[in-house]
C-alpha cells in the first residue's frame, strides 16, 4: 500500500506506517518501473539503427541504489561514497581512492596535490616541467598550464598510440619533476620503461587512467602502477554515474593532500557531519591565526569542493559490480572487430596491445596509411551517413588548438622534436566503438560498412 497511513476502522484510531515499510515499497516499485520503462530493445536495423561508440549500461539495482539515496535525502558525501571509495580501492588494490565531481577534477586534485608544501623539496613550482604527450584529451594537460608548470611534449608510436619512449632521456632537463600520461583508448603505455626512467630520476609519475579503467600490465592494474591513479565516470567510460571521477593511491601522504585539496583545502578530515576528530578543535594554533581558531576552518592549501554527491556513488556502486563484466565485453567486441578487418592492412595501421599488456579498450583505432587513395574525412562521413559513430582522437595534436595560440613555446611548453606521428594520428587516424552494449550484428556492420567503402575506393 502507497498510502503514508493506515485507517483501523472500528478501533477508531490511526497507525502509520513506518519510514522504512513505505521505503521499501518504492523500491518494489522502482524495480517494476524499470522492467517497463528501461526494457533493452537490441532489435538493429542496418543503416537506420543508429550505432553508438559508447552507451550506458544499467539494470534495475542503479535505479534503486539511486531511489534509496534520494529517499535518505544526504546530497552529499555520505554512506555509498564511502563505500564506492572503499570497494573501487579494494577492486584496484591499492590503500585508497577518493571519489570526485569528474575525471577532469581528478586530473586537476591529482597534479595539484603535487605542488604541496607538504612535499618539501620534491613539490612541483612553476617553472618545473612535466613530460607528456599531445596527442592527448585536453583535461590530462590542462592543470599543468593553469598552475604555471611547463608541459614538454613528446612524441607516440603509431601501433599503440602511446609514448615513444626512445624521447624520455632527450626531453630530461634539470627543471623535470614528473610524468603524466594517459594509458590511450585502453591500452596501457610501456609502464616498464617509463616507471624505470621516474625511478631512476626521483620524478612523480600520474597515470590518467580514465580510458583504461580494468586493463593490465604485466598482470596488475593500470593506475596502481604511478604515485597517483585517475578515472572518469562519464557515461562513454568504462562504468559511470553520469558524471564523476576518482584518484587513488598507496601513499598516505597524497591521500591527505588530496583530501585535503578536495575539501575546499581544509587542514580538516573530519567526515562530512562530523565534529573534532582530532581532539583538539580549539586548542591548537595554525600559521598566523589565534590559538583555540576553530580547526574545521584551517585552510593547509588553496583547495576546492571537488565532491561528488552521494546519489552518484550509489549509482557507481552498483556499477562498480559489473565492471569486470563490461571489460570482457569491450575485449571481446574489440577482437571481433580485429579479426573482421584484419584483411584491410594495406589500407589501415590496426591498433595494437602494448606488449605485455591486457588492455581494457575504450575504442578501436584506425590510421589510414600513406599512399591510399581516401581521406579520413571520407571514410568517415560514409561511416557516419550508414549510422556508425566516429571519433577523432581527442585533440590529435594540441598545440594546434586554439587554446595555444596565445603561448609561447620553449617559454609556456617544449616540443621535443616535429612530433611526426602525433599529427599523422590529427590527420589521418579514427575510432569506432567497442562499448558492452555492441552485438554480433553491430560490429559486423561496422566491418561490412568498412569493407564496402574500401572497396568502391
Amino acid at each position: 500500500m502507497m498510502l503514508a497511513k493506515l485507517m483501523l476502522y472500528g478501533l477508531g484510531e490511526e497507525i502509520m506506517e513506518s519510514p522504512e515499510k513505505i521505503k521499501q515499497e518504492i523500491l518494489n516499485k522502482t524495480k517494476e518501473y524499470f522492467d517497463i520503462a528501461f526494457r533493452r530493445n537490441d532489435s538493429f536495423i542496418p543503416g537506420t539503427s543508429r550505432i553508438n561508440y559508447a552507451e550506458k549500461v544499467f539494470d534495475e539495482n542503479e535505479l534503486i541504489n539511486l531511489i534509496d539515496s534520494t529517499l535518505e535525502f544526504w546530497l552529499t558525501h555520505g554512506k555509498y561514497s564511502k563505500e564506492f571509495e572503499d570497494e573501487f580501492a579494494r577492486f584496484l588494490g591499492v590503500k585508497k581512492s577518493l571519489l570526485v565531481n569528474s575525471g577532469s577534477s581528478a586530473n586537476l586534485l591529482a597534479f595539484m596535490a603535487l605542488t604541496s608544501p607538504l612535499l618539501g623539496e620534491k613539490r612541483i613550482s612553476r617553472g618545473d616541467e612535466v613530460i607528456t604527450v599531445a596527442a592527448c584529451f585536453p583535461t590530462t594537460i590542462t592543470p599543468i598550464i593553469q598552475y604555471g608548470a611547463v608541459p614538454v611534449f613528446v612524441d607516440v608510436d603509431l601501433e599503440t598510440h602511446n609514448i615513444d619512449v626512445s624521447y624520455l632521456d632527450q626531453c630530461l632537463s634539470e627543471k623535470t619533476r614528473a610524468v603524466i600520461l594517459a594509458h590511450t583508448l585502453g591500452n596501457p603505455f610501456n609502464i616498464k620503461e617509463v616507471k624505470a626512467f621516474c625511478e631512476r630520476h626521483n620524478l612523480w609519475l600520474i597515470e590518467d587512467n580514465c580510458d583504461a579503467l580494468g586493463a593490465k600490465y604485466q598482470g596488475k592494474l593500470t593506475g596502481t602502477w604511478g604515485d597517483i591513479g585517475t578515472s572518469s565516470f562519464y557515461p562513454p567510460h568504462h562504468m559511470t554515474m553520469g558524471e564523476g571521477g576518482a584518484v587513488y593511491t598507496n601513499d598516505e601522504l597524497l591521500h591527505k593532500i588530496m583530501l585535503s585539496m578536495r575539501d575546499w583545502g581544509r587542514d580538516c578530515c573530519c567526515e562530512s557531519g562530523e565534529d573534532g576528530r582530532c581532539g583538539s578543535r580549539f586548542s591548537r594554533q595554525y600559521g598566523e591565526l589565534p590559538i583555540g581558531y576553530d580547526h574545521k576552518y584551517v585552510y593547509s592549501h588553496f583547495g576546492y569542493n571537488l565532491k561528488a554527491s552521494d546519489m552518484q556513488a550509489a549509482i557507481g556502486c552498483a556499477q562498480l559490480k559489473k565492471l569486470p563484466q563490461f571489460v570482457d565485453d569491450r575485449k571481446k567486441n574489440f577482437s571481433y572487430l580485429l579479426n573482421g578487418l584484419k584483411d584491410f592492412e594495406s589500407y589501415f595501421l590496426l591498433p595494437k596491445a602494448t606488449i605485455n599488456s591486457d588492455p581494457s579498450w575504450f575504442g578501436f583505432m584506425l590510421t589510414i596509411k600513406e599512399g591510399v587513395s581516401f581521406t579520413r574525412n571520407e571514410i568517415v562521413n560514409f561511416l557516419e551517413q550508414r549510422n556508425i559513430q566516429t571519433r577523432n582522437l581527442f585533440s590529435g595534436n594540441i598545440i594546434m588548438h586554439p587554446c595555444f595560440s596565445t603561448m609561447v613555446e620553449n617559454e609556456d611548453y617544449r616540443v621535443l622534436g616535429s612530433l611526426e606521428n602525433t599529427n599523422k594520428i590529427m590527420n589521418d587516424s579514427f575510432w569506432i566503438g567497442v562499448a558492452p552494449t555492441m552485438t554480433q550484428e553491430k560490429l559486423q556492420y561496422m566491418v561490412d560498412s568498412i569493407s564496402c567503402f574500401v572497396n568502391k575506393s
